[in-house]
């Protein structure tokens, strides 16, 4: 710039006024046109495009160029001085098809942003529904099996008042203090596993106090995993059909072994217990199956998907096995009281 002279200086200053002029008018244009009329840019069809659209075009282009004609009475540069009607005339036939091909640009700029923003609205509304369902069918997963647990510890309790009424009245206390904890736990899908084994650990109580002398309980948790969040009753069903289908059945020198441990990203639940073993038909873990396990089954594949896994199979004669493998997920709130079983 220092070595052009002063003409080219300003006629340079006055090029790059009228382009911030130019654009800072298009660019109200565009703000004006989303601003009032951004639904009628989505909704509207052919013949609205035809009849209102195309002459909206024209206006606003002979408008904009009225406007900066106005604004810049020195341009056109190196023309004889023309009236404002003439210079109006003149910009037009040099930009009027570039304002008209700006704004149908625009046009369907906004419109296909309209139609990105009522995908995204409507993917997102297929997710909360997605969402609300899963939880729905949590619930009614939940429901189910609270009755069903009730229904045969009950059974149970009753069975025990026939022999030891003393031992059935402990396991009516004990089936209180369970029912107190369901209750405060009250739609929480996902909890600590402390919180799991405490109740489990009143569940095992229970059913030693019924099987007295007949059944060795061993219950492994490693330390560090108390604060792993499963989902809530996920250990006892499979605990109850260990007793119902296995340990009941035997006489004397019953185990149930609980082993929960970290498994690389992964955590890993076992429950192995003695009994007759698996029915041949049912040999690779998919047989017949009653309430309790097919809830379970049901609740890890809406709470994780794929990155889950249960397996039931006879590891031994007579040695029944049922794997659970979950995503290894912590609390944010740290466990201050632990079960007993925390070695």
């Amino acid at each position: 710039m220092h070595s052009w002279n002063k003409h080219v200086i300003i006629t340079f200053r006055l090029l790059m006024a009228a382009w911030c002029v130019q654009y800072f008018l298009l660019g109200t244009i565009c703000w004006l046109l989303w601003w009032r009329l951004g639904r009628h840019v989505q909704s509207a069809g052919l013949f609205t495009m035809v009849a209102v659209v195309l002459p909206l075009s024209l206006l606003v282009s002979v408008v904009e160029e009225m406007i900066w004609v106005a604004v810049f009475p020195q341009l056109p540069l190196g023309m004889t001085r023309m009236t404002y009607w003439h210079r109006v005339l003149f910009e037009l036939d040099a930009e009027l098809v570039d304002s008209l091909v700006f704004f149908w640009s625009v046009f369907f700029l906004f419109r296909g942003i309209g139609y990105y923003r009522l995908y995204r609205e409507k993917e997102y509304a297929a997710i909360q529904l997605e969402t609300q369902f899963a939880n729905a069918q949590l619930r009614a997963l939940r429901m189910q099996l609270n009755p069903h647990f009730l229904f045969n510890t009950m059974n149970s309790i009753s069975s025990l008042m026939q022999t030891d009424i003393v031992a059935a009245d402990k396991m009516l206390e004990q089936l209180s203090s369970l029912l107190r904890i369901t209750l405060e736990r009250g739609e929480v899908q996902l909890i600590p596993l402390s919180d799991e084994m405490e109740f489990i650990e009143m569940y095992l109580a229970m059913q030693d106090r019924r099987f007295t002398g007949r059944v060795l309980q061993e219950v492994s948790v490693e330390s560090d995993l108390h604060d792993a969040l499963v989902p809530a009753m996920l250990l006892q069903p499979v605990i109850e059909n260990a007793y119902t289908h296995g340990l009941s059945r035997l006489d004397r020198d019953g185990v149930i072994v609980v082993d929960v441990r970290r498994q690389n990203t992964a955590l890993r639940i076992s429950v192995i217990n003695s009994g007759l073993g698996l029915h041949p038909a049912s040999s690779n873990g998919n047989g017949r199956q009653g309430v309790g396990l097919a809830n379970v089954r049901d609740r890890l594949r809406l709470h994780y998907g794929n990155d889950q896994a249960f397996t039931m199979e006879e590891i031994a004669q007579g040695k029944v096995q049922v794997t659970v493998t979950l995503p290894l997920q912590f609390s944010e709130r740290p466990t201050e009281k632990l079960t007993g079983y925390g070695v």
